[in-house]
């Protein structure tokens, strides 16, 4: 075993989360008390969702803590619009439409790109953004659109890819952008009036921007902890997060150093200002965010797909009943919504929540159904 996956089993260690928990119980047992209520507290992360029901430790905690999902699934934020406007360009000629798995069957208002590859269309998912442009390469004589979704974390490759396209005079590539920028969804909650006693800040997202990009929050006074994904790194964000609720001024916690710095990767900073400008964008369930999305700055709008394709007009709705954009914003449970587990399965999902990976709604199917949790 290499030292780094001995790094790594340091944060599954049984006996060093028994140890943590005995110490944290009874300052939990004392912030329940305090409140006369369990904490709330918001794991912004999809990753950290699906962490905390696939080890146990949303049962673990359960007693003391209620833990909501938040915007922290790319795919499951993207607007209907977006969707349907995505999904429009499958079904243009001589064009290949390159996108990551988890957007192929993601409902829009009458299809959905699996759909449409059923009928003909060419539709490709790559693992990478550096996939998409070789396809350009490979078929000179048909356009590539490549469907771009993804928050500060994916962000940078996409960029790196145009500048690429660029560079190599690709003429035929082009990107959809669908990026969006996490801190205005987390001050559209706060804002919002949201109940949610703390929030635990996604660690992806935070190697890119740093502690630093997150400094807001402190100007709220709102308790926040940068954690990991490992079992100890969950229950230890837990811990620090509490113990920063019952401080008179909170400051942001980066319990993730190992791989967080407090400026973050200057280096994808400046690409991602150079290939794109920071728009107001629509979020599905928050509506228009202010400098929330970006998109590519004008000199590399050759690049975008938005402009260059007329996209298909219609009037973009969701399914009636599905609750994916409450679910997002941590005001329902996906057990909430009538048409969870029963209309709605991952096999025939109604909304993006129950599709992707990281989706609130696919995890709770997974994990936290009755007799599974």
């Amino acid at each position: 075993m290499d030292g780094r996956n001995m790094n790594v089993e340091r944060y599954r260690d049984p006996s060093l989360f028994t140890g943590l928990l005995e110490k944290a119980i009874p300052v939990l047992e004392h912030a329940c008390e305090s409140m006369g209520r369990k904490i709330r507290i918001m794991e912004v992360c999809g990753t950290h969702t699906v962490s905390f029901s696939k080890s146990g430790v949303r049962q673990v905690l359960s007693d003391f803590v209620e833990l909501t999902s938040g915007p922290g699934c790319p795919v499951c934020v993207t607007d209907q619009t977006d969707l349907d406007g995505m999904i429009s360009m499958g079904k243009k000629q001589e064009t290949i439409v390159a996108t990551y798995g988890d957007m192929m069957k993601v409902p829009g208002t009458h299809s959905s790109l699996y759909a449409e590859r059923a009928k003909g269309a060419d539709v490709r998912m790559v693992h990478s953004a550096a996939q998409a442009v070789q396809l350009a390469k490979d078929y000179p004589s048909k356009e590539v659109v490549f469907l771009s979704v993804g928050f500060e974390t994916t962000a940078p490759a996409t960029a790196l890819v145009v500048m690429q396209a660029s560079k190599e005079k690709v003429k035929n590539f082009s990107v959809y952008s669908a990026h969006k920028c996490t801190p205005p969804a987390l001050e559209a909650l706060i804002q919002d009036g949201h109940q949610i006693d703390g929030f635990l800040l996604p660690g992806h997202v935070s190697v890119i921007i740093g502690r630093k990009g997150w400094s807001f929050l402190e100007k709220h006074d709102h308790p926040a902890v940068i954690g990991g994904f490992e079992p100890l790194d969950l229950l230890a964000s837990i811990y620090l997060l509490v113990q920063e609720m019952g401080k008179s001024r909170r400051q942001v916690v980066n319990h993730y150093p190992r791989m967080v710095k407090e400026e973050g990767n200057l280096r994808a900073q400046r690409v991602l200002a150079q290939v794109f400008t920071t728009e107001d964008v629509r979020w599905r369930g928050f509506g228009v965010l202010p400098e929330s999305g970006l998109e590519l700055a004008p000199a590399y709008a050759a690049f975008d797909a938005k402009c260059r394709y007329s996209l298909e007009e219609s009037k973009s709705r969701v399914i009636q009943g599905c609750r994916c954009g409450e679910v997002i914003k941590g005001k329902e449970s996906p057990l909430d919504c009538l048409l969870f587990a029963k209309a709605c399965t991952p096999e025939k999902p109604l909304g993006p929540c129950m599709v992707s990976s990281e989706g609130t709604c696919s995890t709770y199917y997974l994990f936290e159904r009755e007799g599974r949790a």
